[in-house]
């Protein structure tokens, strides 16, 4: 797959340097994977969530929520957001409220 703002995911690194290995072990496995579903990311990526339109994966055990919007026909991962834990539940909040 192709990881669309990869200079986005460096900037988290600046951030959040103790995310730094997780979030480069997710990119390689992304960059080397064609992912066709959601069910085929979970077989990479146990705890991936899907909550339409993104895909939300925990990064470093459960201390970051990496959210993502894949386009799996075309081979595409784009980055949206890094939050830390209580970051996501705050976001994810203002998210449903919205619905």
């Amino acid at each position: 797959m192709n990881v669309i703002k990869k200079k986005t995911l460096d900037g988290y690194v600046t951030r959040h340097a103790d995310a730094a290995e997780p979030l480069a072990s997710w990119r390689k496995i992304f960059e080397k994977t064609e992912f066709s579903d959601i069910h085929a990311v979970r077989a990479a990526f146990p705890t991936a969530d899907f909550a339409d339109p993104y895909t939300v994966f925990n990064i470093k055990g459960n201390n970051y929520r990496l959210i993502t919007i894949i386009h799996y026909r075309y081979q595409r991962v784009y980055i949206k957001e890094f939050f830390t834990h209580a970051e996501y539940d705050q976001w994810n909040r203002q998210r449903s409220k919205r619905k």
